[in-house]
């Protein structure tokens, strides 16, 4: 193998793990924007990957919700495709790490509808 194909091998490599770690950074971030909501108990998350709402919050949190949504549908859609996996897998997969990083007091639906607060 040359010194440039070796060289593209790496800088690919480089750049796909640069993508996984953007990818990673920003379902994070989004998920920061809901901390305040959640640890007044208006936001929950659910074990598929998707946050809902909880009671009647006001206009806004429900946008933001909605917002970080849109945004998780269209990563976990990007990662499937790539991955060849069904989206609803890549769900599990970002609702596991959500669950890890979600700050104390976080309220968790599951599968049957039952809340439980971590």
């Amino acid at each position: 193998m040359s010194y440039r194909s070796r060289f593209f091998n790496v800088l690919t490599a480089l750049c796909l793990g640069l993508a996984v770690l953007v990818a990673a950074g920003a379902a994070q971030a989004q998920s920061r924007l809901l901390d305040a909501p959640r640890a007044a108990g208006m936001v929950g998350e659910r074990e598929d990957g998707f946050a809902v709402v909880r009671g009647n919050p006001p206009a806004e949190v429900v946008a933001l919700v909605n917002q970080v949504n849109t945004e998780r549908r269209a990563l976990y859609a990007e990662r499937a495709k790539k991955d060849g996996v069904p989206v609803e897998a890549i769900g599990k997969i970002y609702a596991a790490e959500i669950m890890k990083a979600a700050p104390a007091g976080t309220w968790f639906l599951d599968l049957s509808g039952k809340w439980t607060q971590r």
